[in-house]
């Protein structure tokens, strides 16, 4: 991916992204805000991120694959059956435009991270 400088909101960087990814991460993104009401879209780290109540999640094009960042082991390990066959570093999950994450899988991570943020405010 062409790497965007400057201030920058996420339809610009998916404006850079090569024409396959861009349609899986336009699915993706769909799929978060659907998901997460009322969160926070922005760029932070050069990438879009999202939040509610604190970091929620992330995702970035790469030169090989996407990559959609949880930021939770927690969530990693409690939909462990459903990401077989993607490839896991940490809290990250990568994926191709060929092998796009399911929309419904996304949502459904989304809200535990989002249940996850509601109850670490509670604290």
């Amino acid at each position: 991916m062409t790497k965007v400088s400057g201030s920058i909101d996420v339809d610009t960087y998916l404006g850079c992204v090569p024409k396959g990814q861009k349609t899986v991460l336009e699915d993706l993104r769909e799929a978060i805000q659907t998901a997460a009401k009322g969160a926070e879209e922005s760029i932070k780290y050069h990438i879009p991120t999202y939040k509610y109540k604190g970091w929620l999640v992330h995702f970035k094009a790469g030169k090989k694959f996407c990559s959609f960042i949880t930021g939770s082991k927690d969530v990693i390990t409690l939909f462990e059956k459903e990401l077989e066959g993607f490839e896991i570093s940490g809290t990250t999950i990568h994926f191709s435009k060929e092998k796009p994450i399911p929309k419904s899988l996304i949502k459904r991570i989304v809200k535990q991270r989002m249940r996850e943020n509601d109850m670490l405010s509670k604290k």
